[in-house]
């Protein structure tokens, strides 16, 4: 087994969580703010572009924490309030061209079916019958065209013939949350266009939320892509950071990097995900331990990317992970 990939007892956290790491989708919210004040004196000031882009970098990071937020609202775990949850959860859609009523039900159909032919969130990469260049050209787009890719791969889910999301009920609202969602942003490029503001429309919205979406691609990936497992271990890849700068991602992430914990335990808050990180080491052959960061993560997807697959249906009967 590669040391590069284990962990030990000396990097998991079996303590309580500490209310800093429950109040991490806040602090992502209060930095989001902060660099976006920052970027906007920036440009108000006339001051070189080269300055505005680490904050579009960090701007875009924390954007893609606000959409790991959008991610727990969906599981009813962004706020205790329900309905503080769910305006929080429709707010976050509205600004990632997301219904949150769309995410929400197809979210489920990915836990319920994770890396199999019915999960529809990892489409086309569980369908063995799925031609090898649709699949690349699949990958290559989302993780390049995110902010329309994503919206596209739902609204698939919802209009296709044969749509799992049979729900009156469900339906309705996910067009009225579309329709609110063309209203906010016909007001929103109206404003824009009528003070002329298409320069800060750029800086601080637009080339963020772009890398931000491309971020939540790649983040996806390292999760999924190329696993050809039937548990929740074998099918994810997770990242329990060993040094400071891991943990303060995984923090700013809102813990999703403990992804196969998230998988084994859907109804939990995110900070109490650390101190189950015991659960992620090995119990079949299969199964691989949690990566010690993103980079040795993405190491390993990139092996995939040239042929890229989801789940056991890939595999030849009875035979071992490929």
């Amino acid at each position: 087994m590669s040391t590069m990939q284990t962990t030990d007892e000396s990097h998991i956290e079996p303590h309580e969580p500490h209310w800093l790491s429950r109040s991490a989708f806040q602090i992502v919210i209060i930095f989001f703010f902060i660099t976006e004040i920052a970027l906007a004196m920036v440009l108000r000031s006339g001051a070189s572009l080269w300055f505005a882009v680490p904050l579009v970098l960090l701007t875009a990071h924390f954007m893609h924490g606000a959409a790991v937020g959008f991610h727990e609202a969906t599981h009813g775990l962004l706020r205790q309030n329900r309905r503080l949850n769910e305006f929080d959860g429709v707010l976050l859609g509205v600004f990632s061209f997301m219904s949150f009523s769309l995410y929400r039900a197809a979210h489920q159909l990915h836990h319920m079916h994770l890396a199999t032919e019915r999960d529809e969130e990892l489409w086309p990469f569980v369908h063995p019958g799925m031609p090898r260049w649709v699949r690349v050209l699949a990958a290559v787009s989302e993780l390049t065209l995110g902010l329309v890719f994503l919206p596209c791969l739902f609204l698939r889910i919802f209009l296709r013939t044969g749509s799992p999301i049979r729900s009156k009920k469900v339906r309705r609202r996910i067009w009225y949350e579309l329709m609110l969602m063309v209203i906010v942003w016909s007001a929103v490029l109206g404003a824009v266009a009528h003070w002329h503001a298409w320069h800060y429309f750029v800086w601080m919205y637009l080339a963020p939320a772009w890398l931000a979406a491309n971020l939540q691609s790649w983040r996806k990936y390292i999760e999924h892509v190329g696993l050809l497992g039937n548990t929740a271990n074998s099918s994810t890849r997770s990242i329990v950071a060993r040094g400071w700068l891991g943990r303060f991602v995984a923090f700013t992430l809102l813990h999703e990097p403990y992804h196969g914990l998230h998988h084994m335990h859907a109804g939990l808050p995110h900070a109490e995900l650390p101190k189950l990180a015991v659960e992620l080491q090995p119990k079949a052959l299969e199964e691989r331990p949690p990566f010690p960061s993103y980079t040795h993560a993405l190491v390993d997807l990139f092996r995939s990317l040239a042929n890229p697959r989801v789940g056991a249906q890939w595999r030849p009967s009875n035979s071992a992970p490929a």
